[in-house]
């Protein structure tokens, strides 16, 4: 090869290589995922260990505080919807990075609060953040690392896990420390603003994937994801796992203590069944894009977890705890499946986003009744009991949609 020819093919190499902004673009999305993804649970977890601490605190009544385990969902299913337009006016990054300062607002002010109705606001306020940047994440997912979704969801899914059960098991410690139950909720205000950062970076590089409302290839007429049977399975399967979620969040560890374990260790196994979805839900993201026969079979498989897990605490709650957690830790991994399967399932960055909208904004609109009903049935039957079979049936059908979810049909 002569001086000239090597010239030329440097030349032609530099030419194709990326910008170096879009590599430092792609290797500080990692951390912003991940930082992301560790501050999506703790304004949930963190306020159950201390709740009847907060209660006397602010004189929240027992209703008030079954409203409180089931703002979570309505918020993340009605400010959600409005995640896909705010995306595709801004791109996802910049919406990302306001509900990331949504989020530090409101898990900063509500400590501060001075009644239940105050306290009530501000939690619906840092709701309302993570609500943006739950419907995102996918789109992220699938827009930076298309060539890794299931690695990465898994990633974002162990994070999420990581903060989760951090939060549950921490902040009694805090509180305690500080002799102020306010300063154990207060804390993750922290982790939330250090979670800021990257996004702002990413957003003032204006460096993102082209828009997901403008993909390579876009489709002549937008499919209509209320017409497809896909689009509904994933709906009805994230919110069937999001209800056991949300009952697990707000009622586990009084279902423990109720058969006689102590407060403390009631807090450690609730926090077990979310470090158990840390290794778990890497492990599945690693495998589950692999799959030739989809993930229907994984779905149906986390199931029949939930349903051992549910039918142990029926028996015998204070038999077997560990096992009882254990059991429920590993079906919780349903929720890194549902990611996977949204990003999957949509052709391209556009469809993602609407197809990420409507399976969490409606599954989450179908979760709003579970905490409150498991409640009701708890007054009616003195127990646990009832609850727990009216559980076990709904893992039937959350078996089915998964299995119709994960079938490897795309939309779009």
């Amino acid at each position: 090869m002569t001086s000239r020819d090597a010239a030329t093919a440097d030349h032609a190499a530099a030419r194709d290589a990326p910008p170096r902004s879009l590599v430092w673009a792609r290797r500080l999305a990692v951390p912003a995922l991940l930082l992301a993804a560790a501050n999506l649970r703790p304004a949930v977890t963190s306020l159950g260990p201390v709740l009847e601490e907060a209660r006397a605190g602010l004189g929240m009544s027992a209703p008030v505080a079954g409203l409180l385990t089931s703002m979570p969902a309505a918020c993340f299913a009605l400010v959600g919807f409005a995640a896909p337009p705010l995306a595709r006016r801004h791109g996802p990054d910049p919406v990302v990075l306001l509900g990331m300062v949504v989020l530090t607002a409101g898990l900063a002010l509500r400590p501060l609060a001075g009644n239940a109705g105050a306290f009530l606001a501000l939690s619906t306020l840092a709701l309302a953040g993570i609500a943006l940047v739950n419907v995102l994440m996918p789109v992220v997912v699938k827009e930076r690392f298309p060539e890794r979704v299931g690695a990465m969801t898994g990633a974002y899914a162990m994070a999420l896990n990581v903060g989760a059960s951090t939060a549950a098991a921490v902040t009694v410690p805090l509180a305690d420390r500080f002799g102020d139950w306010r300063v154990g909720v207060g804390a993750w205000a922290l982790l939330a603003g250090v979670a800021v950062l990257p996004w702002l970076a990413l957003t003032r590089a204006g460096t993102a994937p082209a828009s997901p409302s403008e993909p390579a290839e876009a489709p002549a007429v937008a499919p209509r994801l209320t017409r497809n049977p896909t689009a509904w399975a994933l709906a009805v399967y994230f919110g069937l796992q999001a209800t056991a979620a949300y009952v697990v969040i707000g009622w586990l560890p009084q279902v423990f203590r109720d058969a006689g374990i102590s407060a403390e260790a009631a807090g450690l196994l609730f926090a077990l069944t979310s470090v158990l979805g840390i290794p778990l839900s890497f492990a599945l993201g690693a495998v589950v894009g692999r799959l030739r026969g989809g993930q229907g079979g994984i779905a149906v498989a986390l199931g029949f977890f939930g349903l051992a897990g549910y039918a142990g605490l029926w028996a015998a709650p204070a038999t077997a705890p560990w096992l009882w957690a254990g059991l429920l830790g590993v079906s919780n991994c349903a929720f890194p499946l549902a990611l996977t399967m949204i990003a999957l399932r949509g052709r391209d960055g556009g469809i993602v986003v609407r197809l990420s909208a409507f399976a969490q904004g409606m599954g989450y609109l179908l979760s709003i009744p579970g905490p409150l009903l498991v409640g009701v049935l708890y007054d009616l039957d003195g127990g646990w009991r009832l609850p727990l079979a009216f559980l076990m049936v709904l893992v039937v059908p959350q078996m089915v949609a998964g299995a119709l979810a994960g079938r490897r049909r795309q939309i779009g």
